[in-house]
C-alpha cells in the first residue's frame, strides 16, 4: 500500500521536481517504508511514490517502475490479489519480471493488454501510468472503489495524488469551497464523486479510468459497473437452490479472504464481534499456522456501543492473539484535529473515531496488514433499516406507484392525517410523500439533511450550479439531491427491467455510500496508522455473486443476511449468528450531551462558511439540548463541514 502523485505539464511548461517532492511527502503515513521520483529529460511529466512495503519487501519493488526501455514508467497504490496467476500468464508471453511483486505485474500486464489490463484484475488499486509513446497519462480506480485517487488542473499542469493534501502543497492550488459539493454532503455525508469539497479539485470514481495528454481535454470513461457484473461463471439454476446457492457462497468468500493473506508482513482482523468480522477470523484460521491477531474497540461509560462480549467469545473459540482499547469522549475531542487532516474533505461518519483508535493499536501491536468487514451487510440485508426499505416498498411504494398521480397525492395526505393519531404512521407516511411526489423510496443507506430540511438550513448558492469540469454530471449541477439517486439508478432499471427492489438497493450502495463514505473512511483513518485494510466482503467476484440473489435469499421472515448466516452455521458460534444486529457506531449522542459537546457547539456556531442559517443550527441544537429529537446525526454532519473550514480554509484548528 502506498501513496502516489504526478504532475503533468498538459501546456508549455516544466514539471518543479521539489513541488513534486512536496506532494509525495505529505504523505509518509501511507508509505514510511521508502520514496521515489522519476521525470522525463524534458520536465514535461513527474511522478512520484512513497512506500508500504507489504509483497517483495526488498528494493526490488520500488516505485516508480519502468519498462527496460523506460517507455512506460508506472506508480500504484493497492493489492492484486492474482498477482502470481497473471505473472505466469505473462511469462508465457515472453515477459521477464526481475521482481515478485505485484506493481511489475501492472506493469508489464500493461504492455501486454492495454486497458483491458483492468478486466483481469482481481484487487483493490489507483495507479497512474505514463505511456512516453502515445504521450498520455493513463489512470484507473478498481471497480468498487476501495483505493482513492485525485486530481486537478491549474495554470496548464495536470496533477494527481492519492491524498487531497498531497495536491493543497502546491500554493498555486487555491482552497476554496465547492458549493454543490457541499450542498450534497449535508445529504449523503460525503460529496459524491467526481466532486470533492475542494472547488477544482476532483475524485475519480470507482470502477473508471482516466486519460490525460498534453493539449487535450482530460477524458474520464467508466470500464466497470455493478450493472454490467456476470454472474461470473455461476449457473443460474444455483440462485433457485439453497444449497448451492450456500455451497457457492462460501465458496467464493473463503477464496477471497485466503486471497487477502497474501502479505510478506504480520496481518490481522478488525474483530467487532459480528458475523463479518468473526467469519474473517474462522476463515483466516484455517489458512493458518498460527493465531489470528485480533483487534476490537470499545466505549469507556457506554456499555451499550460495547461489543466486547462477543469479541472476546470469538477470540476464546478461536484462540486468536485478541487485543483490546477502550476510548471516550476526551480522546475523540483530543483526535478531532487530527481526523480532520487525514480525511481531507469531511466525511460524517462517526466510525472514523473508533476506527482510528483501532488502528493505531493494530500498528503498535506490529500488524500492517488487517482484514475487516466492510460491504456485507450491503450486499446480503444486513441492516434493519434496509428490510425496512424493503418491507415499505412491498406494502406501499409498489401498491401507491400503481394508482394515478391524483390517488397517490390523495394517499400521501391520508396517511399525513393517520400520524396524528398513531406515530407509527410515520415511516409509511413518508413512503407514500415520496411516491407522491416522485422520489425514490431508498436514496441510501447514510442520509441526513432531505431536501427540504436543506431548503430551511441552506443560505449559500442554489441549484442550479455553475459547470465547473466538462466531465462532471449534469445531476450534480442542476437539481437536489433526489436527483442524484434518480439519474444514477435511470441506467440500471433500464438495463435490468425484472432487478427486485433490493437488487436496486444494492446496486446504488454500490455506486454512492461504500465507495465514497465507507471505504474512504477505511482507507483515510486506517493509511493515517500506515496499516492497510482488506475488504473480502467487496471481492469482484463475490459481488457479481451477491448482485443476482433473489430477495428471499438475503431477507427471509424478517431475518436479513439468510444465506450468509445459513453459509456460516457451524463455522462461527451460534450466538454471534443470533444475536440481535448491533451497528459499528460510537456514542456521540451522549457526547454531545458532555464536555465534547460543549467544545461542539461553540466551534459550530461560529460558523464562518457561509452557507447555514444560524437560527435553524441554533434550533437543532435546542432540540438535541432539550431531548426533543435525537439531532446527533445532523450536528455532527454540519460540525465535520465547519471543522473542515477551520483547518482547511480558514486555517486555524
Amino acid at each position: 500500500m502506498c501513496g502516489i502523485a504526478g504532475i503533468l505539464a498538459v501546456r508549455n511548461g516544466a514539471v518543479d521536481e521539489p513541488r513534486l517532492l512536496r506532494m509525495r511527502d505529505t504523505m509518509v503515513s501511507r508509505g514510511p517504508d521508502g520514496a521515489g521520483v522519476w521525470h522525463d529529460a524534458a520536465r514535461r511529466i513527474g511522478l512520484a511514490h512513497r512506500r508500504l512495503s507489504i509483497v517483495d519487501l526488498s528494493a526490488a519493488g520500488a516505485q516508480p517502475m519502468a519498462t527496460e526501455d523506460g517507455l512506460l514508467q508506472l506508480v500504484y497504490n493497492g493489492e492484486v490479489y492474482n498477482h502470481v496467476e497473471l505473472r505466469r500468464e505473462l511469462e508465457a508471453l515472453g515477459h521477464h519480471f526481475h521482481s515478485r511483486c505485484d506493481t511489475e505485474v501492472i506493469l508489464r500486464g500493461f504492455r501486454q493488454w492495454g486497458e483491458k489490463l483492468l478486466d483481469r484484475l482481481i484487487g483493490m488499486f489507483a495507479f497512474a501510468i505514463w505511456d512516453a509513446a502515445a504521450e498520455r497519462l493513463f489512470l484507473a480506480r478498481d471497480r468498487i472503489g476501495i483505493k482513492p485517487l485525485y486530481f486537478g488542473e491549474v495554470g496548464g499542469e495536470f496533477f494527481f495524488a492519492s491524498e487531497i493534501k498531497a495536491l493543497l502543497a502546491d500554493p498555486a492550488v487555491p482552497r476554496a469551497i465547492d458549493p454543490a459539493a457541499a450542498y450534497h454532503y449535508l445529504t449523503f455525508l460525503v460529496p459524491p464523486a467526481p466532486l470533492t469539497m475542494f472547488r477544482g479539485i476532483y475524485k475519480l470514481p470507482a470502477g473508471c479510468r482516466m486519460e490525460v495528454s498534453p493539449g487535450r481535454t482530460p477524458q474520464i470513461a467508466r470500464w466497470w459497473d455493478p450493472v454490467d457484473a456476470p454472474a461470473a461463471g455461476t449457473d443460474p439454476a444455483t440462485y433457485r437452490n439453497e444449497e448451492a446457492a450456500t455451497a457457492e457462497l462460501m465458496r467464493r468468500l473463503d477464496r477471497s479472504i485466503e486471497r487477502r493473506m497474501m502479505s510478506d508482513v504480520p496481518f490481522g482482523v478488525f474483530l467487532s464481534g459480528g458475523i463479518d468480522s468473526s467469519t474473517n477470523v474462522a476463515l483466516m484460521a484455517r489458512h493458518m499456522d498460527r493465531p489470528v491477531s485480533t483487534f476490537t474497540v470499545g466505549f469507556k461509560q457506554h456499555e451499550r456501543y460495547n461489543e466486547l462480549e462477543y469479541a472476546r467469545l470469538v477470540a476464546r473459540r478461536f484462540a486468536t492473539d485478541h487485543h483490546e482499547v477502550l476510548i471516550d469522549e476526551k480522546d475523540a475531542e483530543e483526535y478531532l484535529p487530527e481526523m480532520v487532516r487525514q480525511q481531507d474533505e469531511p466525511i460524517a461518519d462517526w466510525v472514523c473515531v473508533p476506527l482510528y483508535f483501532v488502528s493505531r493499536l493494530a500498528k503498535q501491536s506490529g500488524v500492517t496488514v488487517v482484514q475487516v468487514g466492510e460491504g456485507s451487510d450491503e450486499l446480503f440485508c444486513g441492516y434493519p433499516h434496509f428490510a425496512d426499505a424493503v418491507n415499505l416498498n412491498r406494502h406501499y411504494g409498489r401498491p401507491l406507484g400503481a394508482l394515478p398521480a391524483p390517488l397517490r397525492r390523495a394517499a400521501a395526505g391520508l396517511a399525513r392525517l393517520f400520524t396524528l393519531i398513531d406515530p407509527k404512521w410515520n415511516g409509511r407516511a413518508a413512503a407514500a410523500a415520496a411516491v407522491a411526489r416522485g422520489d425514490e423510496l431508498f436514496s441510501g443507506g447514510a442520509l441526513c439533511f432531505d431536501d427540504r430540511e436543506k431548503g430551511e438550513l441552506w443560505t449559500g448558492p442554489r441549484p442550479p450550479f455553475d459547470r465547473c469540469a466538462d466531465f462532471v454530471p449534469t445531476r450534480l449541477l442542476v437539481g437536489g439531491s433526489q436527483d442524484v439517486v434518480r439519474e444514477i439508478m435511470a441506467p440500471f432499471r433500464a438495463a435490468n427491467p425484472a432487478a427486485d427492489f433490493y437488487q436496486q438497493m444494492l446496486y446504488l450502495e454500490l455506486r454512492q455510500r461504500l465507495p465514497e463514505l465507507l471505504l474512504m473512511r477505511v482507507d483515510k483513518i486506517t493509511m493515517s496508522t500506515s496499516v492497510e485494510a482488506r475488504v473480502p466482503f467487496l471481492d469482484h467476484e463475490l459481488v457479481d455473486f451477491a448482485m443476482d440473489l433473489p430477495l428471499d435469499m438475503r431477507l427471509r421472515r424478517g431475518t436479513g443476511k439468510w444465506l450468509l448466516k445459513r453459509a456460516v452455521r457451524g463455522v462461527i458460534p451460534d450466538e454471534v449468528i443470533d444475536r440481535p444486529k448491533v451497528g459499528f457506531g460510537a456514542p456521540v449522542r451522549e457526547w454531545l450531551a458532555g464536555p465534547f459537546g460543549a467544545f461542539a457547539k461553540d466551534r459550530l456556531l461560529r460558523d464562518r462558511t457561509g452557507l447555514f442559517d444560524g437560527a435553524v443550527v441554533r434550533r437543532l441544537w435546542a432540540e438535541h439540548e432539550d431531548k426533543r429529537a435525537d439531532r446527533s446525526l445532523h450536528l455532527w454532519v454540519l460540525l465535520n463541514l465547519v471543522l473542515w473550514h477551520d483547518h482547511w480554509i480558514a486555517g486555524d484548528f
